[in-house]
């Protein structure tokens, strides 16, 4: 292994953190802070680094010399995942969802994992649902070999607590902080690592309903990791614009004009959701004069 020890990588911790003068914000008296977790490594950004290098670090002290993760068809948690594999030496599996992408093209995020040495095998979604099921990985070591799973969206144990960092360099910066959330091992993490009186706001990505199935996930990650629940956090479930990579006119629109004012390339899938959360309960009076509402910027488009 070329390197057992993610630091070998050189992150840029701690992540900058930016105020910025945002109309729909100011006029109401509230700072807008992003906490730029985008620029910590270019090949792993935002929390992909913060849930990935503790799993990767635990995987070199166990001598483990393969990765097999799990994602849909542009996961950036796969692209990540072979990206890591690729500088510290380790041979990753990435198990697609969608049998019928077999055989078709490779997308620009599945390229980019191929070239990082990722091997991917497609699965259909039944069998993607399965992906917990000891025979499901018996069946998958069977063809590869032995292997270190990684969950999908990374999100475990190790990843919260390796997120916790996240909330500790936040520490009295700002009241409220907020994160996109798809598997929910970031704001684990976060809200475990603020101060008493600062809260965690998370913004699913995904439809989950009513209560939304984040909830559990986030509280039983949480019991894994740190013994039981840490920390004030809640969810803003209503910007999923339809679920998981699902866009809209009025997303997009949203997104192009943060752009133009700020500068800032937005990423659709999860920052683009966030920053609309924010600025609708701006907007809503969710937020008192004087709140400073930091944004967890964590990938870039």
């Amino acid at each position: 292994m070329t390197s057992p020890d993610p630091q070998a990588l050189r992150p840029h911790l701690p992540s900058p953190l930016q105020e910025i003068d945002d109309e729909p914000f100011s006029r109401r008296g509230i700072r807008l802070l992003l906490k730029r977790d985008d620029l910590i490594h270019p090949a792993l950004p935002g929390n992909k680094w913060r849930k990935l290098a503790p799993n990767l670090r635990a995987a070199a002290e166990a001598g483990d010399r393969a990765l097999l993760t799990f994602g849909g068809a542009y996961s950036n948690h796969l692209r990540a995942t072979a990206a890591a594999g690729r500088l510290l030496g380790f041979a990753t599996i990435g198990v697609v969802r969608g049998d019928e992408l077999a055989g078709a093209p490779l997308n620009p995020s599945l390229a980019r994992c191929a070239a990082d040495g990722m091997r991917l095998h497609f699965v259909d979604r039944a069998g993607y649902r399965r992906k917990s099921d000891p025979d499901f990985l018996a069946a998958l070591r069977d063809r590869f070999g032995a292997f270190r799973v990684i969950p999908e969206g990374g999100s475990n144990s190790l990843a919260a607590q390796g997120c916790t960092e996240l909330g500790r360099e936040l520490r009295g910066a700002a009241d409220t902080v907020a994160v996109a959330c798809g598997t929910g091992g970031t704001l684990a993490g976060l809200a475990a690592g603020l101060a008493p009186g600062q809260r965690a706001v998370g913004v699913p990505v995904l439809k989950g309903g009513r209560p939304h199935f984040l909830h559990e996930t986030v509280a039983g990650l949480q019991r894994a990791a740190f013994g039981g629940p840490r920390g004030d956090w809640r969810l803003a479930a209503d910007f999923h614009f339809g679920g998981y990579a699902r866009r809209t006119p009025e997303l997009d629109a949203f997104a192009d004009a943060f752009e133009e004012r700020h500068g800032l390339p937005v990423e659709r899938v999860y920052v683009a959701k966030l920053l609309f959360a924010l600025t609708a309960m701006a907007g809503a009076g969710t937020f008192a004069p004087g709140t400073a509402v930091a944004a967890v910027i964590t990938g870039t488009p």
